[in-house]
């Protein structure tokens, strides 16, 4: 047989070497049947992670908290940070949801299949045109070397990360930024529906952050006085006015429920501190909430209210409140949270001349609200803003 001439030999080389690769990439275990542990060790290549860490930096994550230590990187918890962020500061969190792991596993996959970096985390990121535009904003105000700015955008980024983990599955959120009183209603793709302006708590009675979700909109809500508001203003007024609970249209509840006569109370032996009653104020236009309430779960009596004082939405500094959120559409925010128009667009104008008793209408589907204390925000043009840090709590730490 005729051997092969060394030009003749030369023509196979490329076939060689395709069947070579195609041999290696056969021996290469499918990253499908891979364990997290093998996902973690393929990623945790320094020229792997490195790429990875970068992401984390563009997105305003202090990747120093993700840094490898020997061989193995935390791959799968900096995917995480990156998809659904940590917890903000927040005074009370209803429940912490577990990140989607399905969701984690399947990009580190996809990562180890080769696909970009890029196309696989904006994949884990939140899908929100604000976000979005945050991220804009940041990338720039570290091109200008604005350190501090930047720490406040990245604050926000964060923020939307964790309103994306803690919204999995529901319809529709409720975001409040203290810091800019104000309320935006999202949906599930973060596109704005509603944004209103609020009175939100002054300084000495701030709004207190948290992550819950509202319960029920209720219509014509009684407003029981807070026990601080009882006994600092209320009950002193109480006492050296005679006049002064039923020209406010307040009653006086004893602990079986049942209203008191406030003239057969003895003002003189009773003290603040040891008053055994407690106020309601009477439902009406005249009432402290105003006509509607919107309910969420929480220790701290905190709620989103109409307001008998619709004249202080006109104002720039609205940090006014005892702690509770007033809510400048409280009919279209209700609708919005019911699914349906639950009321109709003249709720609010009604006469309201007498007493109705209050409605409780529970909402079908859970909705996540979110009191936060942002520095930063984008509007829904995209313009980055900067609010005033009303309750001095000083630059955030990401």
């Amino acid at each position: 047989m005729q051997m092969l001439s060394g030009l003749g030999r030369t023509r196979y080389i490329p076939l060689l070497i395709l069947f070579t690769l195609a041999i290696l990439q056969s021996c290469k275990k499918n990253p499908k049947e891979m364990s997290r542990e093998q996902l973690e060790k393929e990623l945790s290549d320094k020229k792997h992670y490195e790429k990875l860490l970068e992401f984390g930096k563009s997105a305003g994550i202090n990747v120093e908290k993700f840094a490898a230590t020997g061989e193995q990187a935390p791959v799968f918890a900096l995917l995480e940070e990156a998809g659904f962020g940590h917890k903000p500061n927040l005074r009370y969190t209803e429940k912490k949801v577990k990140a989607d792991t399905l969701l984690l596993r399947e990009a580190a996959e996809a990562l180890v299949k080769g696909e970009s970096v890029d196309k696989v985390m904006k994949g884990l990121e939140p899908v929100y045109p604000v976000y979005n535009n945050l991220k804009i904003h940041y990338a720039r105000l570290l091109k200008e070397n604005k350190q501090d700015s930047a720490a406040i955008v990245a604050e926000t980024l964060n923020a939307y990360r964790w309103i994306k983990r803690q919204s999995q599955g529901a319809p529709r959120f409720v975001m409040v930024n203290i810091r800019g009183a104000y309320l935006a209603a999202m949906d599930s793709a973060g596109q704005n529906v509603l944004r209103m302006r609020t009175v939100v708590g002054k300084s000495d009675t701030p709004t207190p952050t948290m992550d819950t979700y509202a319960t029920s909109i209720v219509t014509h809500p009684y407003w029981n006085v807070p026990k601080s508001i009882a006994i600092k203003e209320m009950f002193p007024k109480a006492a050296s006015d005679p006049e002064y609970l039923s020209r406010n249209r307040i009653e006086i509840i004893d602990n079986k429920g049942q209203a008191v006569n406030p003239e057969e109370i003895d003002w003189e032996e009773l003290t603040a501190e040891k008053f055994p009653y407690r106020f309601r104020q009477e439902t009406g236009e005249d009432n402290s909430l105003g006509l509607l309430k919107v309910e969420i779960k929480n220790p701290l009596a905190i709620y989103l209210h109409d307001t008998n004082a619709r004249y202080l939405f006109k104002s720039n500094s609205r940090w006014r409140s005892h702690g509770c959120v007033r809510v400048q559409q409280p009919t279209d925010l209700a609708n919005y949270m019911a699914g349906t128009k639950l009321l109709d667009n003249d709720f609010m104008t009604e006469p309201d001349t007498v007493s109705t008793p209050p409605k409780w209408h529970k909402l079908k589907a859970r909705i996540p609200v979110f009191l936060l204390y942002l520095g930063a925000d984008c509007n829904e043009k995209g313009d980055l803003l900067y609010f005033e840090d009303v309750y001095k709590r000083g630059l955030p730490k990401v």
